[in-house]
């Protein structure tokens, strides 16, 4: 395609490199394969020098594309000051799973000014800076359409506000829910917070050209709001796996069944029946040297019942790494867990880890809700089984299944299975077709 053909896009999110996470990943995937699909994509996003990130990964930096352009902003953020006032040297994660203990009395109220003094949310801070920007290079009419990439789902008020000003389409690209997300009631909203919150959200919703979304659910989600909202303007466009990452052979260990799980975990993952089947097999399994690997961030309520299971001696934790490192802790594996926060929105979370277990091919034991998307995802590529959060006897015995065929061939990866239309590459095609429809429609 003629360089002069390409769509030019903006893309706009607060998470970029050197930010690590999904979200960061997802971002950095589509703007990577926008060429090949006819768009031609700039960045705007945060000067890292004053961003406050949960996470960093320096080596993600390496897969920006050399030749891609990426406009950084400063922003006004109030972490600093939580660390001083708080004495914690992090800020707090996504559902807040590096808060080790329950909330002090401080911690409520800095909940509390963060529900409603910063709506939608303690990032609200870098949209005067970004749409100072954003409106520079919009101008000249040079990008035929802007994505906005969420959370922070205070860039979706960014949309808002430059849909209205220029001739532009607008994809809101929503990653995870918004007043539906588990841990939203931790905010202490008053009623007022809330009701301004679901404001924004549903002027998202009805005036961005298009939503791109996770999962199903999320979508159902989104079109049970009050509002009238065009179900046919609401894409699924999942997470996926870069063939490209995947640069380690397969090399599970002979000498030992080793289950990995990669990314943060917290109380709200409830994989006690899980914890509980891997204690019976230990008791009657002695042949079998048996490891849990935890990759991430892991709270100190789940380490808890890992030592009331009496799993302690067999489980070893990993702190954040790198997303190549992860990958070839996934290629090192036996077998991989997978669980779901078992939340109200449960329904709606389907993993962004999930395609990037399918691409190792190794067996996923997964802990969530039967018949989600992520239990039909799983079953279409016959990539290993879901179990109930309450399903005891059927995941021991599928477990006591993978342990005899363990002791035939410690090798247990899956033959080649159907995640194709997972890659990256595929699914930036789905959002760049989205782009030129609505750039065709003028």
């Amino acid at each position: 395609m003629e360089k002069q053909d390409l769509i030019h896009l903006l893309y706009i999110s607060y998470y970029w490199p050197p930010s690590g996470g999904p979200g960061v990943q997802r971002g950095l995937k589509f703007v990577k394969y926008f060429p090949e699909a006819g768009i031609a994509p700039a960045v705007l996003t945060v000067d890292p020098a004053q961003a406050s990130y949960q996470l960093k990964d320096e080596s993600l930096k390496l897969e920006v594309p050399e030749n891609l352009t990426v406009y950084r902003t400063g922003t006004s953020e109030p972490f600093e000051y939580y660390k001083k006032l708080s004495g914690k040297k992090e800020i707090p994660y996504s559902g807040f799973a590096n808060q080790q203990k329950a909330d002090s009395f401080l911690d409520k109220v800095f909940k509390f000014v963060r529900g409603n003094l910063f709506i939608p949310d303690a990032r609200v801070g870098w949209n005067k800076h970004a749409l100072q920007k954003a409106e520079e290079l919009l101008q000249g009419n040079k990008y035929k359409a802007i994505i906005t990439s969420s959370p922070p789902h205070s860039t979706q008020l960014l949309g808002l506000k430059l849909r209205k000003k220029f001739p532009v389409k607008w994809i809101a690209d929503l990653r995870d829910p918004w007043t539906d997300i588990h841990y939203y009631d931790q905010l202490y909203h008053t009623a007022l917070a809330k009701t301004i919150d679901k404001r924004y959200e549903l002027q998202v919703l009805e005036q961005a050209d298009a939503i791109v979304v996770t999962s199903e659910d999320t979508k159902r989600l989104f079109l049970n709001k009050p509002a009238g909202i065009d179900p046919d303007k609401i894409h699924v466009i999942p997470n996926g796996y870069d063939e490209e990452d995947f640069i380690y052979p397969s090399a599970p260990p002979k000498d030992t069944f080793l289950i990995t799980y990669t990314g943060t975990i917290t109380e709200n993952y409830n994989i006690d029946v899980f914890l509980k089947v891997m204690a019976h097999l230990l008791s009657v399994h002695n042949e079998i040297n048996y490891k849990l690997r935890f990759v991430g961030q892991v709270s100190e309520g789940v380490r808890q019942r890992i030592e009331k299971a009496g799993l302690l001696g067999i489980s070893e934790f990993i702190p954040y790494v790198p997303h190549d490192e992860a990958i070839r802790y996934l290629m090192e594996s036996t077998a991989l867990l997978l669980a779901i926060a078992d939340v109200p929105s449960l329904y709606s979370n389907v993993p962004g880890k999930l395609f990037e277990y399918l691409a190792a091919n190794k067996p996923i034991i997964c802990l969530g809700p039967v018949h989600s998307d992520t239990d039909r995802i799983i079953d279409e590529c016959g990539a290993g089984r879901l179990f109930h959060y309450t399903a005891h006897d059927l995941m021991l015995d599928h477990m006591n299944q993978m342990s005899g065929a363990w002791k035939a061939n410690p090798n247990l990866d899956l033959p080649y299975i159907n995640h194709n239309r997972y890659s990256r590459k595929a699914l930036t095609a789905e959002l760049a077709g989205i782009v030129k429809d609505l750039v065709k429609k003028g």
